[in-house]
């Protein structure tokens, strides 16, 4: 019988490499990675993997919409007032606040309006909305996904340890760690929040602290209404940006480099717009 590793089935030398049987998970992840340079595993495949092994440790704090980004209704505004949030957005469900603006009252679904198209009907959003989720941030995410699958929800509010509304998550945020984003060509350190390219650019973090970007920059950007870089850069744009839109807040200019339908990941910052 021929024993030419060449002609064994990609099943088999997988097999063999994985008889050197590891003892964490990170000599896992090595001998997975090993896998996939010796052809045994696509790229797309250890990704998913390797996804599937981090939200076991992943916190929901770690992957949150901030409040300061979530796209809302307030229970006073009329139909007519919210319907372009609803439109613009391009999201299924929003979350609903209460007068005081620190209370979800619950969730409402795009599709619940449908029935107050033609005007004729009493709208009165009471009468549509949901049930909110409340889950604490530090609630891990493969128990989330598990309640979201079983209970058939799709969004969740999260509260910090005093009760205080924190952001929320969706069922996709937790995907979209095991499927994996658009790998960017600006990738650097995940303990980083700010890095340098050239002598005026920088890649930033989107949920960067206000407070610290003004540390670094020696900038006096506000954090009265917004925490984070994200939440004012979002503020500026108006809408929830693509890649590639750009916004100036003198004396710097924001190119956003990674985004969806739903928040700002990563910004291009340039120091050298003052001209």
């Amino acid at each position: 019988m021929n024993s030419d590793p060449c002609t064994k089935s990609w099943f088999e030398r997988l097999a063999h490499l994985l008889t050197r049987e590891p003892q964490d998970r990170e000599q896992l992840i090595e001998l997975l990675r090993e896998a996939q340079q010796n052809q045994l595993l696509k790229a797309d495949a250890l990704a998913m993997i390797e996804g599937v092994l981090n939200i076991s440790e992943m916190q929901v704090r770690d992957i949150m919409i901030p409040r300061p980004q979530m796209i809302v209704i307030y229970e006073k505004q009329t139909i007519t007032e919210f319907m372009p949030t609803v439109v613009e957005s391009g999201h299924s469900r929003f979350p609903v606040m209460g007068d005081d603006h620190s209370e979800v009252l619950g969730i409402l679904h795009a599709k619940d309006l449908l029935a107050y198209q033609d005007q004729k009907k009493t709208f009165d959003i009471k009468d549509i909305l949901r049930p909110a989720v409340i889950v604490p941030e530090s609630k891990r995410l493969d128990i989330l996904l598990k309640e979201f699958r079983m209970n058939r929800n799709h969004m969740a509010i999260v509260v910090d340890e005093y009760g205080n509304i924190a952001g929320c998550v969706t069922i996709e945020d937790i995907i979209e760690q095991i499927v994996g984003e658009i790998e960017d060509e600006f990738d650097f350190n995940e303990e980083a929040n700010i890095k340098q390219l050239e002598a005026d650019e920088y890649v930033i973090k989107a949920h960067t602290p206000i407070d610290e970007f003004n540390t670094y920059f020696k900038a006096n950007f506000s954090d009265q209404e917004f925490d984070t870089l994200g939440g004012l850069v979002l503020d500026t744009f108006g809408h929830v940006p693509k890649r590639g839109e750009t916004t100036d807040i003198k004396p710097y200019k924001f190119t956003v480099l990674n985004a969806d339908n739903r928040r700002v990941r990563l910004l291009k910052v340039n120091v050298g717009s003052q001209a």
